[in-house]
């Protein structure tokens, strides 16, 4: 039986605290500043230079707003090192608003989709309840990126620029949200009536695209494909559609990724593939698959990414020890304990068990700095805009990827025999409310 909290203890507290000169300069110091600020280790921050000893990174960094668009600005920035590469540019950016609009069309559909297969379960079902709480947000993940660029092709941002609402969603997606529990009521009551459930997700689409499309503009069917490259030379391609066009200018075949991730739970053996129940976007896409190695496998995959000429996208808790300002992550960087005087240490696997840890941002690597053969630190890419840190790129202390790294996409060819074997074997299937189901 739970027991009450009894006033005589909190007035213990509060006379143990009064007596403890450290808690009340503590105290002075938060009630006025940012904790983060005076839990900032500046002994680690002085220790941190931003140089690599292996730099790829000759372009300016995006900035997605406010938004959760960050997997579709790695993914696409990861494809457009090989477009400013191949063609010589100084600057090249893909419309994220592009592959924006068909995600959010495409995640309805595999919402609604859902909610017929579930349409016998009660509403307050966990797998119901859990896919009503957010049916459309914009996070995602590597597979969801690559299912979107096999059906749909990339356009240049200048053949879809941003708009208002994709740059901040909120209010596109409250209507979306709206619109898609409306539809759950309809195509539930269709299901339960024995009426055509399926025309009622038809219909309900219809309105997504419509909503979408005032959103977000209506994506090009063609465009004209031209550029400028570095010397000035002007070159045009002709009129593409965007599946043409990803043809024209990715040289790299994306089904030959993989995700490989740290998932240090007992539940989740290393070497084990592992998925994700009613995790995806497109349906019909390709299926959401982790590869599960530990931490120093990742690690060499990232050396080997990035050595070899290959920028490295991946998944991470960003908030976790980092210094927005700086753009600097280290394990110990915020010495929170110090700063309360409390124990708040857990592992990786318990803080992922207790809710405590889940990838929340994905971003590119596109340098590292090795010294006696180990990685010290990683360039970071992010997509904040470059008003911050080293003009939006960041630096990860190694000690801060092992603990809070969950996901890298790497290509099959550099996988040990071992993880490539496990490959073929069959995944471990996660709930939908897993931690390695959050969307970055």
């Amino acid at each position: 039986m739970a027991s009450a909290l009894e006033t005589t203890q909190i007035d213990s507290w509060r006379t143990a605290f009064a007596g403890d000169k450290v808690a009340r300069l503590v105290q002075n110091a938060v009630t006025r500043t940012s904790i983060d600020d005076i839990a900032l280790d500046r002994s680690i921050v002085a220790s941190i230079d931003t140089s690599m000893s292996t730099q790829l990174d000759t372009w300016k960094v995006a900035n997605q707003k406010k938004s959760g668009r960050c997997w579709l600005f790695a993914g696409l920035n990861f494809l457009k090192q090989h477009v400013i590469t191949g063609l010589d540019l100084e600057w090249f950016e893909f419309s994220q608003n592009y592959l924006h609009f068909y995600d959010k069309l495409e995640k309805s559909n595999w919402f609604l989709t859902s909610m017929i297969e579930l349409a016998d379960r009660p509403l307050d079902d966990r797998l119901v309840a859990h896919l009503l709480a957010d049916p459309v947000g914009d996070g995602g993940q590597w597979d969801m990126f690559v299912s979107l660029v096999d059906k749909y092709g990339v356009v240049p941002q200048y053949a879809m620029p941003e708009t208002e609402s994709s740059s901040a969603t909120q209010a596109m997606n409250r209507g979306l949200e709206t619109l898609l529990r409306r539809g759950t009521r309809d195509v539930r009551d269709a299901a339960a009536a024995g009426r055509d459930a399926d025309g009622v997700r038809r219909a309900v689409l219809a309105d997504v695209h419509r909503l979408l499309s005032i959103h977000l503009g209506t994506p090009p069917a063609t465009f004209v494909w031209q550029w400028r490259d570095k010397d000035k030379a002007f070159g045009r391609g002709g009129e593409m559609t965007p599946q043409q066009f990803a043809s024209h200018v990715i040289d790299v075949t994306l089904d030959d990724y993989v995700c490989v991730v740290n998932d240090p739970r007992a539940t989740s053996p290393y070497g084990s593939m592992l998925t994700v129940d009613h995790l995806g976007n497109v349906v019909g896409g390709r299926p959401i698959a982790y590869l599960n190695a530990e931490a120093d496998a990742l690690r060499a995959l990232v050396r080997r990414s990035l050595e070899d000429g290959r920028v490295c996208w991946f998944g991470c808790d960003v908030g976790k020890q980092f210094d927005r300002a700086s753009g600097f992550w280290d394990a110990h960087l915020l010495d929170y304990e110090g700063a309360y005087g409390i124990d708040l240490q857990m592992t990786k696997a318990e803080r992922m068990g207790l809710g405590e840890s889940a990838m929340t941002h994905a971003m590119l690597f596109t340098g590292i700095d090795v010294l006696d053969d180990r990685i010290r630190r990683y360039r970071v890419e992010n997509s904040w805009g470059d008003e911050r840190s080293d003009k939006g790129f960041d630096t990860m202390n190694d000690s801060w990827f092992g603990e809070h790294v969950f996901e890298l996409a790497v290509r099959r060819a550099d996988l040990p025999p071992a993880l490539l074997a496990a490959l073929d074997t069959k995944p471990i299937v996660l709930p939908r409310w897993d931690p390695m189901g959050a969307l970055a």
